[in-house]
């Protein structure tokens, strides 16, 4: 059996007194689709921002290969490149730049977190959009854009460093029927590419038609 690409180990967070995640251990493998559930405020937010390195948590360890996030302040921009080539986030609201096209969004983090040439950033860039579906819609600002349309720029801006994890926070909350398919359809042929991803999501239907494992977040703690 092969490395997981995320180890997470007694992950410990308390906020305003309360004890919002007590312990959780949890592997996603490679090629692994995980979905994470639980009612609203249990959490699962909260275990993808900390997997970004974008929350601090009380104790325990999170680590991908050869990169390790321990507890107390989340580490500055400038020790964090080994991780950002590791892992990418989709964000419920996308959080695309609103001043930037759709290619400059997907561009931006390449050339100025990773130090990539403009030419390497802008191929890789309109190869994914192509891949995505949204090629045609490269020069478009997000206000431009239809909502699936813009979650699948955050996707490809996800992708660009080629992540061996991709994590996305709810992204089936703003899609019809239709789209929850095609959305369902494009994670799987991630996956089937090797890529591990860690999804959290309150969809049942989708969670049961599209992940290899549910994990459902209550009180804390962790359950299969």
């Amino acid at each position: 059996m092969s490395d997981p690409v995320l180890s997470i180990r007694g992950l410990r967070l308390a906020r305003d007194g309360r004890e919002v995640l007590r312990g959780i251990d949890l592997d996603v493998a490679p090629g692994e689709l995980c979905a994470l559930m639980g009612p609203s405020g249990a959490g699962k937010t909260t275990i993808l921002r900390a997997v970004a390195a974008l929350q601090a948590f009380d104790a325990g360890e999170i680590r991908l290969g050869d990169v390790v996030l321990g507890p107390g302040h989340v580490p500055p921009q400038s020790k964090l490149g080994a991780l950002r080539r590791k892992v990418g986030m989709v964000f419920q609201a996308h959080a695309l730049f609103e001043h930037l096209t759709a290619i400059d969004n997907v561009t931006l983090a390449p050339v100025h977190v990773l130090g990539w040439d403009a030419a390497r950033a802008n191929a890789t860039g309109h190869q994914l959009l192509d891949a995505l579906g949204v090629g045609a819609r490269a020069a478009a600002l997000p206000r431009q854009l239809s909502g699936g349309e813009a979650q699948r720029v955050a996707i490809a801006r996800a992708l660009a460093p080629d992540p061996a994890l991709l994590l996305m926070d709810e992204p089936t909350a703003a899609l019809d029927p239709a789209r929850r398919q095609s959305l369902g359809e494009l994670l799987r042929g991630l996956a089937g590419q090797g890529r591990a991803l860690l999804i959290s999501t309150h969809d049942v239907d989708f969670a049961e038609s599209y992940a290899d494992r549910v994990v459902t977040l209550g009180n804390g703690s962790l359950s299969s």
